[in-house]
């Protein structure tokens, strides 16, 4: 269903960028939207700019939908820009191929509500947990506009996998034990209280998963549980969650020069792409 070929052109186009896509270099930055929106032009006719300025630059998120005669809607986003100067192939242009690729199996499909891609730019810091990221944006936007929300999915960081021992880190300790100590699986995350979506999704992706699939739930205070365009949607009381191969926990190349596509490992990226999109199908 989803082609390594597919997701390797993806990513090398969206990491060929003059400078590192960062807040600072907007045309970098615009470069890669043009690039996002052209993509999904591909796979639907209703491809939308949210457009906002931020210390006198402007930044956009880009929103691609699907059967749009539906009120209520679902939310997938994930962001294209990056920390500092380094690739971001994990981080978290792996996440905006998820989009590219799920465009591609959604534009055929009869939905039972409304799906909204969404690339969102600013997640990283400086801006990171502010009224400036993305997400923020958009979260607001539908907030304001008494939007229904079926639930947001966050596509974080979905390409490294390592199987070797003790390849795979946690918050706390204790959870070693339980969830093994390879990093090899994918994740579901959500919080504790946010509503019947997570549960429901979580137990679809598992059951029909083509790889191997873990679900964690905790308070948003626990480290790494709510960094992500997610938390923005808890912020105004929409169900949210978040896809990960848990990040700094499993990945030591994040935030780093070396997170480059070599990194990855992009048949189980796949798995992850056509797990969430079979997920979504049966809600």
């Amino acid at each position: 269903m989803v082609d390594t070929n597919s997701v390797k052109t993806h990513l090398q186009n969206i990491l060929n960028t003059p400078t590192a896509r960062n807040y600072l270099n907007t045309a970098s930055l615009n470069q890669v939207a043009d690039y996002i929106k052209k993509e999904f032009a591909k796979y639907s006719a209703s491809i939308t700019k949210q457009v906002y300025e931020v210390d006198g630059r402007k930044y956009k998120n880009i929103i691609c939908s699907f059967d749009t005669i539906h009120f209520e809607r679902l939310i997938i986003g994930a962001h294209y820009d990056v920390c500092d100067n380094q690739p971001g192939a994990d981080d978290n242009a792996s996440g905006i191929v998820g989009l590219l690729e799920l465009a591609k199996l959604f534009q055929n499909q009869k939905l039972k509500y409304r799906i909204d891609l969404v690339a969102y730019t600013l997640e990283e810091p400086i801006y990171f947990k502010t009224e400036n990221m993305g997400s923020y944006v958009h979260a607001k936007y539908l907030y304001d506009n008494h939007i229904k929300v079926k639930g947001m999915i966050a596509l974080e960081m979905i390409g490294y996998f390592k199987d070797t021992k003790n390849s795979q880190h946690y918050p706390l300790k204790i959870l070693k034990p339980f969830y093994g100590n390879k990093g090899d699986f994918i994740t579901v995350v959500q919080k504790f209280g946010n509503g019947s979506f997570p549960n429901k999704y979580k137990r679809k992706m598992k059951h029909h998963a083509t790889i191997k699939t873990k679900s964690f739930k905790a308070p948003a205070s626990l480290p790494g549980i709510s960094w992500s365009d997610h938390l923005n949607y808890w912020k105004f009381g929409f169900s949210a969650l978040m896809i990960t191969d848990t990040s700094y926990l499993r990945n030591e190349n994040y935030h780093q020069k070396t997170d480059t596509i070599e990194t990855l490992d992009l048949v189980r990226m796949c798995k992850v792409i056509e797990s969430v999109y079979k997920a979504v199908l049966l809600i």
